[in-house]
């Protein structure tokens, strides 16, 4: 046995491949689509509305049916998504890691809330969302700071509650 084979260098195990836990990083990438360049949050944000599309037009739901179903959308993207994107942003590495993008189906859900079934409202709600995410007013840029999973739902939570806000009122207005 050689002085070389015996040293602690030639003992290291060699860098592993990033853990990936299934069921966390299909809720993050909500199916995949954060994978998808470039701006996944956009893309994350477009998959929520054409579900929201797709529930209206293919279930043919009320409007209190369709509110009913983001309802039930917004509460399990929440409860699902803070783990799963605590868990993808740990077995990553990176700080709210871009192809994690639950937060935006959250936040796009919630702007669309009480939204008419019809493509100019859902547009208006999207541009609206995304307008609200990348600027950041205040107070969603402090919810950046909550911890792990928490801090990256939930600044987009409060986006949307800005898109909800303003297209509340834009429908009362215009």
């Amino acid at each position: 046995m050689s002085a070389e084979s015996s040293s602690p260098e030639s003992r290291v195990a060699p860098v592993q491949a990033m853990k990936k836990t299934l069921w966390a990083h299909t809720i993050a990438t909500f199916f995949g689509a954060g994978y998808l360049k470039p701006g996944p949050g956009t893309y994350g944000s477009i998959a929520a509305l054409l579900l929201w599309a797709a529930a209206g037009w293919g279930l043919h739901l009320s409007p209190r049916g369709l509110l009913l179903a983001l309802a039930i959308g917004i509460a399990l993207s929440l409860l699902f998504g803070v783990p799963a994107a605590t868990i993808a942003e740990r077995e990553s590495g990176a700080h709210d890691p871009g192809f994690v993008v639950i937060d935006e189906v959250a936040g796009q859900w919630i702007a669309l809330l009480g939204c008419p079934f019809d493509w100019r409202h859902g547009l208006i709600a999207l541009l609206l969302f995304r307008l609200f995410d990348i600027a950041k007013p205040f107070p969603v840029r402090r919810f950046e700071r909550l911890p792990g999973g928490w801090g990256i739902v939930f600044d987009d939570v409060a986006a949307g509650l800005y898109a909800l806000c303003i297209a509340t009122v834009l429908r009362i207005w215009i």
